[in-house]
C-alpha cells in the first residue's frame, strides 16, 4: 500500500467514475466528479453506470463520456464492454459498494478508491482491490459526504459543496406558451410507493395553492404508474381550477427540460425522488416531504453548503437557508418529516418492501405543506416549530428541540 506521502503526489490522466445505481444517486455524484477534475484539471474523466440513468450528467462540463451498461444484463452481455474497459483507466472511483460496481472498477482501473460495506467477512475482497476504501455502515453521513472521502489519500474536499445538474434545454414550444410570470412545480409519484405522499393529500396542497391564484406545474416521468398518479390529482381538483391555472407535464420533459422548467420556478414541492435533488441543485426554493429515509444520508443537497453533514436524525422540520449579505438568506431547503417516533426508520416503509404504506407519509397532513409553502413564496420564515433545524452557511447547526426530541 502507497503512503500517504506517496499518494499526495499521485497524477491520474485517465479516470472512471462507477456508479450503478439510480437517477438520484448518479446526481449525487457529481460532487466527487468536479472535487477530482479540480485536482487534476488535465485528467478526462469518463462515468459508468447503468442505461437510462445518465441523462442526469449530460452537459457536465467535468466529464468526457458517459460508459451505459444495460440494466439487468449479464456478463456474457457485458463481454465486449470489459474488452473496451480493461486496464484502460489509471484510476476508478466506484462510488457504489456494490459486487458488480467492484468488478467493474477492477477490470478498468489499474488503481482504485471505493465504498465497501462495514462487515469485513462479506467485503474483504473488496478491501483487497482498493488503495483506499470508505465503509457504508448503519450509522451513515450524507451520500455526497462519502463520495467525497473517496479522495481523501489525493485531495482536500471543498469549501463548498455544489451539486452539477444536466445542461439546460428549451421547454416544448406548447408548455413554454402555457407558463405564467409565478408557478409552483410539484412532483407527485415516487417511483417506490414507501416514498409517495398520499394522492389525497396532493389534491388538497395544490387546490390551496390553486385558490391562492398561483398556477400549479405537475410533474412526473413517462411510465404509465407515474402519469397515473398525475391525473388522479389532476381529476381530484377538477372544476377548482381557472383555465390555464393547472399544467399537467407528466412525460413532457427530459431531465434538461426539467432543468429549466425548475429554474423557473417560484417554488418546488415533491417527495425524496431524483427530481427533488435536482430542485435544489437548480436552487429553487423547495419543500421536501420525507417519509421513512434518514435525510442525513439521502437529504437534497443545498447548494454551497460546505462539507458537512447538513442535516440531522430527528427532527419534524429543518431549514437550510442560503448565503446573504448579512450571512442569513431566505430560506432554500424545507424539509419535513412525520409525526411517529420511529421517524427515520431508514426501511422501506412500515411493512419493509417497495410497495409499503408509510404512516409517517400518510399522517402528514397537506395543511402543514401548505402553511410552509406560502411562507416560502412570501420569503418570510415560519414560526418555530419541534426540532427545528436551522442552518446558516460556515456556521454551527442550530437546533430548537421544544418537543424534547433527539437529534
Amino acid at each position: 500500500m502507497p503512503s500517504a506521502a506517496r499518494l499526495r503526489t499521485d497524477r491520474f490522466d485517465r479516470i472512471l467514475v462507477i456508479c450503478t445505481r439510480q437517477i438520484g444517486d448518479v446526481l449525487l455524484t457529481t460532487p466527487v466528479i468536479s472535487a477530482a477534475k479540480a485536482r487534476w484539471p488535465e485528467a478526462a474523466i469518463d462515468v459508468l453506470g447503468f442505461a437510462g440513468t445518465l441523462g442526469v450528467l449530460k452537459g457536465n462540463p467535468d466529464i468526457r463520456a458517459l460508459v451505459e451498461v444495460p440494466a439487468g444484463s449479464g456478463w456474457t452481455q457485458s463481454l465486449g464492454l470489459v474488452g473496451r474497459l480493461w486496464r484502460r483507466y489509471d484510476l476508478a472511483i466506484v462510488a457504489q459498494y456494490s459486487d458488480r460496481a467492484h468488478l467493474y472498477g477492477a477490470i478498468a482501473g489499474r488503481r482504485r478508491t471505493g465504498q465497501v460495506p462495514v462487515q469485513v467477512a462479506t467485503s474483504w475482497w473488496k478491501r483487497a482491490l482498493l488503495v483506499h476504501h470508505v465503509e457504508i455502515g448503519f450509522d451513515r453521513t450524507h451520500a455526497v459526504l462519502e463520495k467525497l472521502d473517496l479522495l481523501a489519500p489525493w485531495a482536500e474536499p471543498p469549501r463548498e459543496v455544489r451539486v452539477t445538474p444536466p445542461a439546460a434545454v428549451p421547454l416544448p414550444p406548447a408548455v413554454a406558451a402555457a407558463l405564467g410570470a409565478r408557478y409552483v412545480a410539484i412532483q407527485v409519484p415516487t417511483v417506490v410507493r414507501y416514498k409517495q405522499w398520499p394522492i389525497p393529500h396532493y389534491v388538497e396542497l395544490v387546490a390551496g395553492l390553486l385558490r391562492d391564484g398561483l398556477q400549479v406545474v405537475l410533474t412526473g416521468g413517462p411510465l404509465d404508474a407515474d402519469r397515473q398518479r398525475v391525473a388522479e390529482v389532476e381529476q381530484g381538483v377538477a372544476g377548482r381550477a381557472l383555465a390555464g391555472a393547472l399544467l399537467n407535464v407528466a412525460g413532457a420533459l427530459d431531465l434538461g427540460q426539467m432543468v429549466t422548467l425548475l429554474r423557473g420556478a417560484t417554488l418546488y414541492i415533491g417527495p425524496d425522488t431524483s427530481i427533488t435533488h435536482l430542485a435544489a441543485a437548480c436552487e429553487t426554493p423547495l419543500v421536501a416531504l420525507y417519509g421513512p429515509v434518514d435525510p442525513r444520508i439521502f437529504g437534497p443537497w443545498p447548494q454551497g453548503h460546505p462539507a458537512v453533514q447538513p442535516y440531522v436524525r430527528r427532527a419534524l422540520r429543518q431549514v437550510l437557508r442560503a448565503p446573504g449579505a448579512s450571512g442569513e438568506g431566505p430560506a432554500r431547503v424545507v424539509l419535513l418529516q412525520g409525526d411517529p417516533s420511529c421517524v427515520p426508520c431508514n426501511l422501506a416503509g412500515c411493512d419493509r418492501h417497495n410497495e409499503s404504506r408509510s404512516e409517517c407519509l400518510e399522517t402528514m397532513r397537506p395543511e402543514r405543506v401548505l402553511a410552509e409553502a406560502r411562507a416560502l413564496l412570501r420569503g418570510e420564515a415560519l414560526p418555530p416549530q419541534p426540532a427545528v433545524v436551522t442552518f446558516h452557511p460556515h456556521r454551527p447547526l442550530a437546533v430548537n428541540h421544544s418537543d424534547g426530541a433527539s437529534a
